[in-house]
């Protein structure tokens, strides 16, 4: 008769697994993609590195899950403010306000999960992230199209390219460090409007837009 786990075993597992992937996201914060090795991770866990290895039997193993998890969270984030809008263009401004407000408040994960050198087997495993993201900002735009509210363009092609300038704008290389609350939000909206101009939404409408959406708390964090 075939082993069957309890129900107790079960709950004993799952938590185990939460637990590594919370030490897993504390150590990208505190440290970057650097700093996701498994007994690293299973020191802040408070569990043996061999525990680790049960459920992850390498380091890319651990960033792929890790970045399915915040995908999730990231998607669901800009999912939310999009919803929360009156129209397709809104949606839009309120989805670019929001990314360029969280990744300055979490400018370390995210420079970990988009811009950090790393090895290319890590890379690879980063990589759903930015995908995630690009397919979220092109399912807004391909909405804004079919109402007739941009003009005509690939909506993929120009999810991609809007996301790039973003993340460039955001943490690339020749990005101005955050210094306070009241410039990161200026900042994040310059970004916004450049965005919206470059779908083809008029400045003055674009700058209304931007203007009008209540953009999420910035907090300078490194």
């Amino acid at each position: 008769m075939p082993y069957r786990k309890t129900d107790n075993v079960t709950r004993k597992l799952a938590a185990r697994h939460t637990a590594i992937l919370a030490a897993a996201r504390e150590a990208i914060a505190a440290g970057g993609m650097e700093a996701v090795q498994i007994a690293a991770v299973a020191e802040r866990a408070g569990i043996a590195t061999g525990t680790v290895y049960r459920y992850f039997s390498a380091k890319t193993d651990l960033v792929a899950e890790l970045v399915r998890a915040l995908a999730i969270e990231e998607v669901a984030a800009l999912g939310g403010a999009a919803r929360a809008a009156p129209g397709p263009l809104s949606a839009l401004a309120a989805a670019f306000l929001t990314f360029g407000a969280r990744v300055l408040t979490r400018r370390r994960i995210a420079t970990a999960l988009l811009t950090e050198p790393v090895e290319a087997d890590v890379a690879a495993a980063r990589a759903p992230y930015r995908a995630a993201l690009a397919a979220e900002f092109e399912r807004l735009i391909a909405a804004a199209l079919a109402g007739g509210h941009l003009p005509e363009q690939d909506s993929r092609l120009t999810a991609t390219a809007i996301l790039g300038a973003l993340i460039d704008g955001l943490i690339g290389l020749g990005a101005p460090p955050v210094t306070q609350d009241a410039w990161s939000r200026a900042h994040v909206q310059a970004l916004a409007l450049l965005t919206l101009r470059a779908l083809g939404v008029a400045d003055a409408r674009a700058r209304g837009l931007v203007v009008q959406t209540v953009l999420p708390v910035v907090d300078s964090l490194p």
